[in-house]
């Protein structure tokens, strides 16, 4: 089970960027995806990669504001979070597996789990 580790979380102002960096151990997967979890809610998904097809995938509510990025050679997947909102407060987990493409948006889908990082945006 490959082994992850999120950094780059914190306390931003409305608007203000962040950028989430993701460190895998290994590379025995073929997708990675950052998903978040506020107070109350489930987890809920983000944005992936997908190394098969070379394709990031985003969810509708940060569609034009988030950016996934990689270092191939580092293990390191990075989320840019840019023009962030309130409703974005959330602990951002990171995490990898093997998902088919149908199910790349699941929770359920990742074998591999970061320990979170906490982002909290308020004015």
């Amino acid at each position: 089970q490959v082994q992850l580790v999120e950094s780059g979380g914190g306390l931003v102002q409305p608007g203000d960027s962040l950028r989430l960096t993701c460190v895998a151990s290994d590379r025995t997967y073929n997708a990675m995806g950052w998903f978040r979890q506020a107070p109350g809610k489930e987890r809920e998904f983000v944005a992936a990669f997908n190394w098969k097809n070379n394709h990031a995938y985003y969810a509708d509510s940060v569609a034009g504001r988030f950016a996934i990025s990689k270092d191939n050679a580092k293990n390191t997947l990075y989320l840019q979070m840019n023009s962030l909102k309130p409703e974005d407060t959330a602990v951002y987990y990171c995490s990898a597996g093997r998902p088919i493409l149908s199910a790349l948006r699941l929770p359920s889908a990742y074998t591999s789990w970061g320990q979170g990082t906490q982002v909290t945006v308020s004015s």
